[in-house]
Formats: structure tokens, C-alpha cells, sequence
């Protein structure tokens, strides 16, 4: 008898839909740093227009000049750049992206039913026309067509995900076999850490330049793969910043809060430059 437990997704399944869920949250940030060159700054240049729209808020009632926010405007698909100045930035974009189009296709083969048949009213079979443009299928490209690739490495991270977690199994797809998820979980981790890597959120440290707007001490920023960055103040406990310590016992800054250590950082900025 089956139970829920078999039904459920292996942890090896979930791992790629976590991988492929990094890959799609950060694939925007990835498209913009190609049209921005490189440089090794915190925050990474792409999260700027975020926190630079907050800060401008925070003075806005000072200052009418308000820099709009890049949220919701980043493009979702690759498309040709005639002047990169991320070099680095699109050779990673362009490698995930055929990687994982490449993948959903060797995907299909191998769980993705045929297209059935129905008979006409003559009596010859036909292609069933419903089941062919189905939209959960994975369509492959064509000399004429680039089939699902037209949605996008969101809908193929989507779609290699729905299968790995054997989603819609019973109507349209057979379950993964296991040496096909061994790749695809390899291709997936790949796949996050080249985006990672590429947006230098692969384990690296960065010393600011500027210090910490509430003592002073030196700030230094670390990411982590997988793990949100954090900012932390040499000073310690005598640090007087409004944010918990860490386990060295130093002031540090993840998640919101590093909005308002950027509020800080450009407080300071504005009073010297008065």
C-alpha cells in the first residue's frame, strides 16, 4: 500500500528545487550586472537602486531628488547585449541558460508522455491538438520555433523542478528516473553556484571603505553561498548600532537591516559632502 511518505519528494528532489528556486531569484540581478562593469564594491551594484531608493526616502522631505528603484523593471530574458561590460557576468548567464534549456530537453525525453492520437470523423487518427499545445508539456525548439525556450530560463527552472518533484506525474509525465535526478541535481547546483559566482556571492569577504556610521570601527561585509551577506563592525559590543550581535560578539547587519546601515552609510556620506 502506498503511503504519503512514499508520495513524498527525496531530499535530493528538494535540493534542486531550492537550487533552481536561487537560480530564478537571482537570474535578474545576473542580466543587469551585464550592462555594469565589474567591480569589487558591497553592495553588489545590482542591489543598489534598491537601497539607494530607501535611503532617498529616508531624506526625502531634504532632498526631492529621489533615485527610482531597479526593482521590477530587471529583464527576465537573456537577450543580446551589443556592448557588455560584464564579460564575466555574460559568459555565466549564457551558460546557465543553455545548460538548463538542455536539460528540460533531455528531461522530456525521458518522462514526458507522447502526444496521443483521436480518430476523426473519417476514422483516420489525428493528433490530439489539446494534448500537443498543453502548457504544462516542454515543448522542444525547431528550425521554425524555439519552442518553451521562448519563456525563458524562469519557466525551464519552473518546469525541471515540477518534474523532480514528480508533479502532475499521473496526467502527463512519468516519475524521474533516479540516475536522471542524480544529473539533474548536479546541473542545478552548477547552475547556482556559476550565478553565484558570478555575482560574487560565492563565500567572498569585502572590506568597506567607508566605517561604521555609529563608531567608526571597520566594516566588513561577507557572503556566503546560499546564505544571505552580512556586515559586521570591528568595534564589538561597544558598537551602539541598533542590531544584534554575532557570535563573535560584533554589531552585524543581514537581512533588513542592512537597509538601515545603508541609511547610515549614506547619512554620513551626504553630511560630509554638505
Amino acid at each position: 500500500m502506498t503511503t504519503a511518505l512514499d508520495l513524498a519528494p527525496s531530499p535530493l528532489a528538494r535540493r534542486v528545487e531550492d537550487d533552481l528556486a536561487a537560480v530564478r531569484e537571482q537570474w535578474g540581478d545576473l542580466l543587469a550586472a551585464i550592462a555594469r562593469p565589474p567591480a569589487a564594491e558591497w553592495p553588489p551594484r545590482e542591489r543598489r537602486g534598491f537601497l539607494d531608493q530607501l535611503a532617498a526616502d529616508d531624506h526625502a522631505e531634504d532632498d526631492e531628488q529621489v533615485v527610482e528603484p531597479a526593482v521590477g523593471r530587471l529583464p527576465l530574458i537573456l537577450r543580446e547585449h551589443p556592448a557588455p561590460l560584464n564579460l564575466d557576468a555574460l559568459d555565466a548567464a549564457v551558460e546557465v541558460e543553455q545548460s538548463l534549456f538542455g536539460l528540460a530537453d533531455r528531461v522530456a525525453e525521458q518522462v514526458q508522455r507522447s502526444v496521443r492520437t483521436a480518430r476523426d470523423a473519417h476514422g483516420r487518427f489525428v493528433t490530439d491538438q489539446a494534448d500537443a499545445t498543453d502548457p504544462a508539456r516542454w515543448h522542444y525548439q525547431a528550425p521554425t520555433s524555439p519552442g518553451s525556450r521562448a519563456y525563458g530560463l524562469h519557466w525551464a527552472a519552473v518546469w525541471i523542478a515540477g518534474r523532480a518533484l514528480d508533479e502532475d506525474a499521473d496526467r502527463l509525465f512519468v516519475p524521474m528516473p533516479a540516475r536522471l535526478l542524480d544529473e539533474v541535481a548536479a546541473t542545478a547546483r552548477t547552475a547556482r553556484r556559476t550565478v553565484e559566482r558570478a555575482l560574487g556571492r560565492d563565500g567572498r569577504i569585502t572590506d568597506l571603505a567607508e566605517p561604521c556610521p555609529w563608531c567608526d570601527g571597520h566594516l566588513t561585509a561577507h557572503t556566503r553561498p546560499g546564505g544571505e551577506p552580512v556586515v559586521a563592525c570591528s568595534t564589538g559590543e561597544a558598537c551602539e548600532a541598533p542590531v544584534d550581535l554575532d557570535a563573535r560578539r560584533r554589531r552585524a547587519w543581514r537581512g533588513a537591516d542592512l537597509v538601515g546601515l545603508w541609511v547610515g552609510l549614506d547619512a554620513r556620506r551626504r553630511d560630509a559632502e554638505a
